[in-house]
């Protein structure tokens, strides 16, 4: 079965040029699927059927795996059969019927406008404070997520019109305003640059030795400047993210524009960000309605 597998790999990352972190996910499970089909004496994967496949979801419920967990297991399995139906290797895709249990879906955090406002005021002109100033105004701003901003180059940004070009999960190009904030930032951080990198560097962020920033880096970055402005919690990319997300669904109502902004291939996935909008209606309705009021 390793070198099926590795045929499939090799079919997500050439032909339908998923990242690498995504096809090292699809390896992690199917290993997880081959290692248990050890066990029941397979010799083959076109002796699978949906049983076997039953069997390996409810042995991993029952060692504590998620339903989340689950969900992207049987993802896995069914686009490796559905892999091998179409070349022959295997007449039926065991998988296509099951569904994993359903897990309760954790609301995205956010933070408030005063708390992402005090996060972007950095007043330190150090290139590196310039540097991170404008990475922090861009997620903000456009809602980019990690992978997005460390990918950057420089031929992506318009700033003169306020967009930026992003290629996101699955090669999906979109095309996202930048805020004028972010645009302001972002000149500021070019004209030092060249301290930090060569000319020839072609992404927008890079590194004290001149090279493209790391995700990690990124991450310990803003971590540094959410306790040096007095956050009261801890800060990562994708808060920022979804504070935008947040932030531009209440006050426009329009979830299939942030869908856009985005990039997310299908609406259930923006849909959770009704949920933090209800949140806020709710709080006003129990501050403001005179039936709702709790005593004091």
């Amino acid at each position: 079965m390793e070198h099926q597998l590795d045929q499939f790999i090799t079919h997500l990352s050439d032909e339908r040029g998923l990242s690498p972190r995504t096809c090292a996910a699809y390896r992690r499970d199917l290993h997880r699927l081959a290692q248990f089909l050890d066990t029941q004496d397979i010799t083959g994967p076109e002796q699978v059927d949906e049983h076997h496949v039953r069997a390996l979801v409810a042995r991993c419920h029952r060692q504590g795996l998620g339903g989340r967990s689950l969900q992207r297991l049987l993802s896995s399995i069914r686009g490796f059969f559905r892999w091998m139906v179409r070349e022959g290797l295997a007449e039926h895709n065991p998988a296509a019927a099951i569904r994993a249990p359903r897990s309760t879906r954790h609301l995205p955090g956010t933070l408030d406008i005063d708390t992402v406002l005090r996060l972007l005021d950095i007043r330190e002109r150090t290139p590196i404070a310039l540097r991170d100033k404008a990475m922090l105004e861009l997620f903000y701003s456009s809602g980019l997520r990690l992978s997005e901003l460390v990918a950057l180059d420089w031929p992506q940004l318009d700033l003169a019109s306020g967009q930026v070009t992003v290629t996101g999960k699955g090669n999906r190009m979109r095309l996202v305003p930048v805020g004028r904030k972010a645009c302001e930032a972002l000149l500021e951080w070019r004209k030092v640059r060249a301290e930090m990198a060569p000319l020839e560097e072609p992404a927008v962020f890079v590194s004290r030795r001149g090279r493209r920033i790391a995700a990690r880096t990124i991450q310990s970055r803003i971590r540094h400047w959410a306790i040096r402005q007095g956050l009261p919690r801890s800060v990562h990319p994708h808060l920022l993210r979804h504070s935008f997300a947040s932030h531009v669904l209440e006050s426009s109502g329009d979830l299939r524009a942030v869908q856009e902004l985005l990039g997310h291939a299908d609406i259930s996935t923006t849909q959770v960000y009704t949920h933090l909008d209800f949140q806020h209606l709710a709080k006003v309705y129990d501050r403001a309605h005179p039936r709702a009021r709790r005593k004091r």
